[in-house]
């Protein structure tokens, strides 16, 4: 039987690791690089190799970003007294997409979610606490699945115990979205209308 070689399944196997690529994409993906000039090889693993090395996490928000603050931390005119909660980098650019929000954002890098072993202290948010000064509304804009809700209700409930609740107007993202819905594949419509619908929680 006819064995691929070693490199071409090395190579496989790291793709295969990537979410939503499977076996056999893992493989065309192998394929589609062999067919490519050795150049556009190089340039290929030139950006990947620069990936950590020319991005790095900004100390305020915790996006994704080339500079610390990032862009949005550094620009003077997003209205400071707003705050938008998300879980990931890319739910941050689908609400900036949407140009109906143009507050401050803080990123958590995902969501409380038992089942993964993946409890608050693995995430960004302990630290938004430091961050409520001069915020008169919080958006919690976690995605509208359970493990969203629980988060949104961690942090609510964070908020009261600390006695932020009663200084601060908190409210979730509300209609436009399906329960279920990840925020990062809501077109721009969509999330303007989700911002629009929020509710005080």
């Amino acid at each position: 039987m006819q064995r691929l070689p070693k490199v071409i399944t090395r190579l496989a196997e790291k793709f295969e690791a990537l979410p939503g690529i499977g076996p056999r994409s893992a493989q065309r993906l192998v394929f589609y690089l062999l067919h490519n000039p050795q150049s556009e090889l190089e340039d290929f693993a030139a950006r990947l190799l620069a990936l950590k090395k020319e991005t790095c996490l900004c100390g305020q928000c915790h996006q994704i970003a080339e500079t610390d603050p990032c862009d949005i931390c550094a620009d003077k005119n997003r209205d400071r007294t707003l705050m938008c909660v998300v879980e990931q980098p890319l739910d941050l650019l689908a609400l900036e997409r949407s140009d109906k929000y143009h507050g401050l954002y803080h990123v958590l890098h995902g969501c409380i979610d038992p089942l993964n072993h993946i409890g608050p202290d693995e995430l960004y948010l302990h630290d938004l606490l430091g961050r409520l000064e001069g915020v008169e509304e919080l958006i919690l804009a976690t995605n509208l699945t359970m493990e969203g809700e629980a988060t949104a209700l961690y942090i609510q409930e964070l908020l009261q115990k600390r006695g932020w609740a009663e200084k601060i107007k908190i409210t979730r993202i509300g209609h436009g979205l399906p329960i279920g819905a990840d925020i990062e594949y809501a077109d721009g419509l969509t999330l303007a209308r989700a911002l629009e619908g929020r509710r005080a929680l």
